[in-house]
Parts: C-alpha cells; structure tokens; sequence
C-alpha cells in the first residue's frame, strides 16, 4: 500500500470513528428515527440520480434496506441515546464475529478454530463490558447495540449473497428502502419532527450532513477506491483503528468515563475482530456503518 492510500485510510477511519460522537451531539437535538431518517433523504438524494436501476437486484435491495436501514440504524441511534460513544464504539465491533457466525450458518463459510478463537474472545471482551457496575441499572442500551451489530452482520450476509453491486447503487438504494420505516417509526414513536427540524441548531444539522456526506458518500466512495487498488488483506486490518478512534473521541471531547473494565474488554473484543479480518478480511466490508 503506497503512503497516499495509507493516509486515506487512517483518515476514512478516522470519520468512521468519530462518528459516535458526533452522532451522539446530533441526537441531543433531532430523536434517533427522524435524525435516521433525514440521514438517508440526504444520501438517497446525492447518490441515486447517477446510478442505474438495478431492477434485478431490486428486491434483495430493499430487504438490505430494511435489516441494515430500518433495523441496525434505528437500534444503534436509540442506544447512542442513552448509551457512551465509548462503549458503542467497541461493541459495535461485535458485527464482525456476527457476520462470521451468520456466514458459517448460511453461506456454508466454515471458519476454522482461529476464527472461531477470534468470536469466541470478542464475545467475551463484550460480556466484561456489560458487567460493569454502571450497567447494573438496566442492559438495554447495551442490548440495543448488540442487536445492531446482528443486524449488520445479517446486511453483511444479504450483501454476500446479491453478489457484485456498485458501491454507489447499494448505498443510494439501501437509503431509499430505509427511509419509509424509518419515517413510519418516527411518526409512531416520536413527535413534533416539522418543529424539531426547524428548531436543531447548526450542530443537528451539521451531524446529519457528517453522516450522509462524510461517513457514508466520502468515506465509502474513497473506501471502495482503496479495495479496488490494494488487497483486502492489506486493507481491512485498518478497520480496527474504528473502535480506538472512537474511544478516544469520547473521551476528549465528551469527557467520558475511560474504565477498567471497557479498556481490557475493549482490546479482548478488538483482538478477536482482528483475528478474524486477518484470518477472513472480506467479513468485515460486507456492509456500511
């Protein structure tokens, strides 16, 4: 990999994982469904005109759009509510061994005592997560981001399973199938979205604009550029910088509680996903963030 392509993937993963925090910002602002929502009006926007129908695809599209659109995103952000940037951070990590699983069960991938070692030990890193005493109020943010990372690692599946589809169409698409359960749950579970939009100040709407331009147009489409210039081996070991990043950020900037228990959970839970990317890379950048 040359020096250029090294530094755009630190700085790609730098976004990805400050994402976290400034989703969390967002959220302080504009409720999780409505923020999801806006997130892929502003994608689907951006990228569909430029891209051909894929009608043949079309279906297997908008089931990805509700698993990976309607249900990791919308349990991710109402975790984000409640929940530090730290900890989803690293328990968003728990896609990879996901993904693994669902692979093995599915796709018939069988993955080899190595890769089994990897999920077993990212499991455990997140078991030691949730046991810390803060938690002992209630698990359900926790829940909710482990039922996101199920999610995705089913997107990562149906992703396998579509076969080759352009990066541009299967983000502009999985935004347009995501948007109407999104927009449904919004209207059941939340309210006032007309005056909350007009109401967010420039940072709700400056998250949404990180999210759609940043995280998912710039990241992926410079993202893809590198898988298509290096190995996959080569490049997906940079994934790993995400959950640091994104400790890291939530402790700078939100001045959030760096614990024990989520320093040595976290590096059992990294080092799992990555003896899983080293030993199969594709598991990881089957779907997007």
């Amino acid at each position: 990999m040359s020096t250029r392509d090294v530094a755009l993937a630190v700085f790609i993963m730098l976004i990805w994982g400050g994402n976290f925090v400034v989703a969390k910002q967002g959220l302080l602002e504009i409720p999780p469904m409505l923020f999801m929502t806006m997130r892929f009006v502003l994608v689907a926007a951006c990228l569909l005109p430029f891209v051909s129908v894929p009608r043949d695809k079309l279906v297997p599209l908008a089931l990805y759009g509700l698993v990976l659109g309607g249900l990791h995103f919308s349990l991710m952000f109402t975790a984000l509510v409640q929940l530090d940037a730290a900890t989803a951070a690293v328990l968003s990590q728990l896609a990879v061994p996901f993904a693994t699983l669902l692979a093995a069960m599915y796709l018939r991938d069988r993955p080899g005592w190595r890769r089994l070692l990897g999920m077993a030990l990212a499991f455990a890193g997140a078991v030691l997560i949730a046991g810390e005493p803060r938690f002992e109020g209630g698990l359900l943010p926790v829940l909710l981001v482990v039922g996101a990372a199920l999610a995705w690692g089913v997107g990562a599946v149906q992703v396998k399973a579509m076969g080759p589809v352009d990066p541009s169409t299967l983000n502009g698409y999985m935004a347009l199938f995501a948007i109407p359960p999104l927009l449904v749950l919004s209207l059941i579970l939340e309210e006032g979205q007309i005056e909350t939009l007009l109401d967010a100040s420039w940072v709700g709407w400056g998250a949404i604009a990180y999210q759609s331009f940043a995280v998912v147009i710039v990241g992926y489409g410079v993202w893809y550029g590198l898988l298509r210039r290096n190995s996959i081996s080569v490049a997906m070991p940079f994934m790993l910088l995400v959950p640091f990043i994104g400790v890291g950020a939530g402790v700078v900037f939100l001045d959030e509680a760096l614990t024990w228990q989520l320093v040595v959970g976290g590096l059992i839970t990294v080092t799992g996903v990555g003896i899983i990317i080293v030993r199969r890379p594709e598991t990881a950048g089957s779907a997007q963030r």
